[in-house]
């Protein structure tokens, strides 16, 4: 079952204490592609400018994405430079933003992308996420991920648009705002209220809450001894999670647990290198073996 997502692509500039790499590909649409592509076909809808580099559109083909919604726009590609620093590898700091051509963007898709069932908006302004629902014809699961900047700035029309979707990733921090709620279960049962039946939080190195009306589950983050770079391993776990269940197409018990799992074994590689270079060369065999490492940190009484 195919997938299509909406969000960014960008040009990334990135400084941890690993070291500092520029003009990576990054962006949300691309972070969460490269890990749902393991699963499944994947449709990205996104926009960059005439300066986008070909070796990026090349290598973005190349793993199988279908890029065919991709539009390429007069002007400049959405850039971010951004740094991590010794000690608070789970927090960004936002050195400079070039919105580029996303500042005039609508989203289209292509005749053979519009009946696709699995849609997936990752974070990006929740007023032309909205526009891609006039293209859709028969979407049997939508997810919606958003950062704390439309939380801060656009709640109204994030809030609009969670009335529309079925399932709402956010980080513990996102979750807090958004809800108003300090406890992470009082918070996603505020979220689930507002629309999605299922709410997925992030807890980053402390793992993942699961939260619907029948089930709730937690699981531990798998343990990496050191973190390269954390761009792009919200979206990453997304591309796991929504890939997944586009493959089994179905929401049950153990499928929404297993899609869990793989998501937080995926994320788990994006850390260990700058940008996609660890889960673009990522295989099957690879997340199958981390997984059931992650299994065995469960408690078994």
């Amino acid at each position: 079952m195919s997938l299509v997502v909406l969000g960014t692509v960008a040009l990334d500039h990135v400084k941890t204490p690993s070291g500092t790499k520029k003009d990576m590909l990054g962006g949300s649409a691309a972070h969460f592609a490269m890990s749902a592509r393991l699963f499944t076909d994947v449709h990205l809808v996104a926009v960059v400018g005439r300066d986008f580099p070909k070796r990026h559109l090349d290598f973005l083909k190349h793993k199988g994405i279908d890029i065919s919604s991709l539009k390429i726009a007069k002007g400049k590609t959405f850039r971010w430079k951004g740094e991590y620093r010794q000690g608070d590898l789970n927090t960004a700091l936002t050195l400079a933003t070039e919105l580029g051509v996303l500042e005039n963007y609508v989203p289209e898709l292509m005749d053979h992308q519009k009946h696709l069932p699995n849609i997936f908006l990752a974070n990006f302004d929740p007023d032309l996420q909205v526009q891609l629902f006039k293209h859709l014809k028969a979407p049997r699961l939508i997810g919606l991920d958003s950062m704390n900047l439309w939380i801060t700035h656009k709640p109204k029309s994030l809030k609009r648009l969670m009335k529309m979707v079925h399932l709402f990733v956010a980080n513990d921090s996102e979750a807090r705002a958004l809800s108003g709620e300090n406890n992470l279960i009082m918070a996603a049962r505020s979220l689930k209220a507002m629309g999605p039946k299922m709410i997925v939080i992030k807890k980053g190195e402390h793992g993942v809450l699961f939260y619907s009306d029948k089930l709730m589950f937690s699981f531990p983050a798998y343990p990496v001894d050191k973190v390269v770079d954390p761009t792009g391993a919200g979206d990453t776990f997304a591309g796991g999670l929504m890939g997944y269940l586009s493959r089994i197409n179905k929401l049950d018990d153990k499928t929404l647990r297993r899609a869990l799992l793989y998501a937080t074994t995926v994320a788990s590689f994006n850390v260990q290198g700058f940008g996609m270079a660890r889960t673009a060369s990522l295989s099957m065999r690879e997340v199958e073996a981390r997984t059931k490492e992650l299994i065995k940190f469960f408690a078994l009484v």
